[in-house]
């Protein structure tokens, strides 16, 4: 009974408030490098990424819709796709779609494309 007494007693009020200060203070900075810190250098990267886009360039939106960006607008984008002209917002842009993001995979792919074509053609005639 004595030792269960002991550890329901609440501890001495001393030093307690500067403690418990330093900790909040630590996870304050915690919040800062682990949450606040990467978002903003995301958002960051995000702006550069749309502010360098340039006319010609083959993107994907953030709804899927793959197309070429065809005039650079104040608020957007006029994107030229299959169906038609159609004007995104700038923060639509998900994704450059490029050799140069997709390397030899995206070479090796349109190159197939266009062999499968020339057979299909000699086939014909």
């Amino acid at each position: 009974m004595n030792l269960l007494s002991i550890f329901l007693q609440a501890p001495a009020q001393g030093g307690n408030s500067s403690m418990m200060l330093i900790m909040m203070g630590v996870m304050f900075v915690g919040f800062y490098f682990l949450m606040i810190r990467p978002q903003m250098r995301k958002q960051k990267q995000e702006k550069n990424f749309q502010e360098t886009l340039k006319v010609g360039t083959r993107v994907v939106l953030t709804s899927g819709l793959h197309g070429r960006i065809a005039q650079i607008q104040d608020d957007g984008f006029v994107i030229e796709t299959l169906s038609g002209k159609l004007k995104f917002e700038k923060a639509a842009v998900s994704r450059e779609f490029t050799e140069a993001r997709f390397g030899e995979k995206a070479t090796k792919a349109a190159a197939e494309k266009t062999a499968d074509k020339k057979e299909i053609e000699t086939e014909k005639k």
